[in-house]
């Protein structure tokens, strides 16, 4: 599928028509709908595109479809080469950063002829952006903190965007080559939010035909080396993905070393050492001559051989997993399939692509017992946000849906702008007619830590809020967390029953898994959203489920694993 590919094409269009023509902010809205409605088709663009419907899709009127035809015909758009034309290819990089985007992108060429990052974190060092009116010295710092911020992601991929790339190659090995075991390994195995290389380890009986149709995928990009029982390749997306081949007898003890983490496989050995024995990727062995093999088809023979229970592969960070399953007081970790809703659920009305019809459907194709619509409030323009007016008729809309529906049940909500002040953007007779309310931090990112804690513990406690989204509003290579007393607020979370997020949309995962763990450990109840703007995005559960784990969580600390009747009774 190229719906991704597509996509792209169609956001950097945005982009660079926001930076050629700043005076028109229409276009570039109408060009980002429809990028997201396309990265959103479960189905594939270049079919739909064949049957001629591509004006079907939301957003994709006569001028984008004829667009995307030319791109998915000849790789290439005549629009966009014009306006790549305009402005230099490192602009694009630029335009990026925190605290610039297009228009200031624009007046730095102009202006000051910046044409690339580096030219532009020079700039700001020397204290040159200053020249450029409403520039001073904060703006300057910000830009280099922003610049900071992106290459400390350089090089790594969000697990969102690694995961189903390794998944499709997974499928295209289990298709195409005889392989008794697949799975991915590695950080991706312990749902790390961002992820380097891919690693991926099989079994086969035939492992010149499995490297052969590996490294012959029709995503490669370049074949860094190929062998028997370890290959690696570089893909379209430019992610190195590592293969390696297994002996089907040593499955278990690979699963275990490739896995990692580093430190929690050092602990393990040292485990073994004190009990005479070794422990390496091939096995572990009572050391002898000649050695003994102990245990190596599974991972729960090696744990269970050095007296462990099974230690999740998300819990695998010495963080204090050993010792907790030494003791027996591992938890038993929040799943997927305990999940039976998702309140944090954005539809056309706003910034969303699909209609509450739409989303309820897909809602139930996930065997979902309810879904929460929670569109933003008026304070955030840039998605449309309902008025008093329209969010009371959309209420009426969602519960006269829910009334009718026999399966899934749908819960009125908002995503309500915590503004400057720490006040709602609704006030409280809008509020409390709802059945939650979300609050989130959407603007004035830059507060100092007692101002924005200050701000939060306002808006917690409003009696009508119940949950707060994103709680550190970070977007990973492109925003810093806000600053908050992160005790403070869990002291206040607690105190007055607020439910704290893990949004698993791949650029947040807010909260982080650390944080995850700090909020169980206060009390605090969570709940695990995917912020979905499309009926695809659902799917991102799996991502948040994953930092939840990584975060030490089990069920009863999940408000979202509670059945309808008594999520509504939590929340009242």
């Amino acid at each position: 599928m190229r719906n991704d590919e597509v996509a792209g094409v169609l956001y950097e269009i945005a982009d660079l028509l926001e930076m050629s023509e700043p005076e028109d902010r229409f276009r570039p809205i109408a060009y980002r709908r429809a990028a997201r409605a396309i990265e959103s088709l479960a189905e594939d663009i270049e079919e739909v595109a064949k049957r001629g419907t591509l004006e079907g899709i939301a957003g994709v009127g006569k001028a984008i479809a004829g667009k995307v035809k030319q791109y998915l015909a000849e790789g290439k758009v005549d629009a966009l080469e014009k306006l790549h034309a305009e402005f230099p290819p490192g602009l694009i990089e630029v335009m990026r950063i925190r605290d610039v985007g297009p228009k200031t992108a624009r007046r730095l060429y102009f202006e000051l002829k910046i044409t690339n990052l580096e030219e532009l974190r020079a700039a700001a060092a020397s204290g040159r952006l200053r020249k450029l009116k409403g520039f001073g010295e904060k703006t300057e710092q910000n830009i280099l903190r922003g610049i900071q911020v992106a290459k400390q992601t350089q090089g790594r991929q969000l697990l969102g965007i690694a995961l189903p790339i390794a998944e499709r190659v997974l499928a295209h090995l289990r298709s195409n080559a005889s392989v008794e075991n697949a799975t991915y390994a590695g950080s991706l195995r312990r749902m790390k939010e961002t992820i380097g290389d891919i690693d991926l380890l099989v079994t086969t009986r035939d492992a010149g035909a499995v490297t052969r149709t590996f490294t012959s995928m029709p995503w490669v990009r370049e074949v860094v080396m190929a062998g028997d029982t370890k290959s690696t390749v570089v893909i379209a997306e430019g992610l190195q993905v590592d293969l390696r081949v297994l002996e089907p007898s040593r499955w278990g003890a690979g699963l275990q070393y490739f896995t990692g983490n580093k430190d929690h496989n050092i602990k393990l050995r040292g485990m073994a050492q004190k009990r005479g024995l070794k422990l390496n990727e091939y096995g572990l062995f009572r050391e002898g001559e000649p050695e003994e093999l102990v245990a190596a088809g599974t991972e729960e023979e090696i744990y269970g051989a050095l007296d462990l229970p099974y230690i999740e592969p998300e819990l695998r960070e010495d963080a204090g997993e050993i010792e907790a399953a030494i003791k027996r007081e591992l938890p038993e970790l929040v799943t997927l399939a305990d999940i039976r809703g998702d309140l944090h659920d954005h539809t056309n009305l706003t910034d969303g692509v699909n209609t509450l019809e739409e989303m309820a459907a897909a809602a139930r194709a996930r065997g979902y017992a309810y879904l929460g619509i929670s569109d933003h409030s008026p304070s955030l323009r840039v998605t449309g946000g309902l008025s008093e007016e329209n969010l009371r008729i959309h209420v009426a809309h969602i519960r006269a849906y829910s009334a009718r529906s026999p399966d899934v049940k749908l819960l009125a909500g908002t995503e309500c702008d915590i503004l400057a002040d720490g006040t709602l953007d609704y006030p409280d007779d809008v509020l409390k007619d709802l059945d939650y309310v979300i609050a989130s931090i959407h603007s004035n990112f830059r507060m100092s830590e007692e101002a924005m804690t200050k701000r939060v513990v306002r808006a917690m406690e409003n009696p009508h809020m119940d949950i707060l989204a994103h709680p550190t509003a970070r977007k990973i290579g492109q925003r810093e967390p806000i600053s908050l007393d992160m005790k403070r607020i869990l002291e206040v979370a607690a105190g007055t029953g607020t439910v704290l997020e893990v949004n698993a949309y791949p650029d947040r995962t807010d909260l982080s898994s650390a944080h995850a763990k700090l909020a169980k450990d206060a009390g605090v109840k969570l709940i695990i959203d995917t912020d979905s703007h499309s009926t695809e995005q659902l799917d991102y559960m799996r991502l948040g489920v994953g930092t939840a784990r990584r975060g030490w969580l089990a069920k009863g600390d999940v408000v979202n694993t509670m059945s309808y009747e008594d999520i509504l009774t939590f929340f009242r």
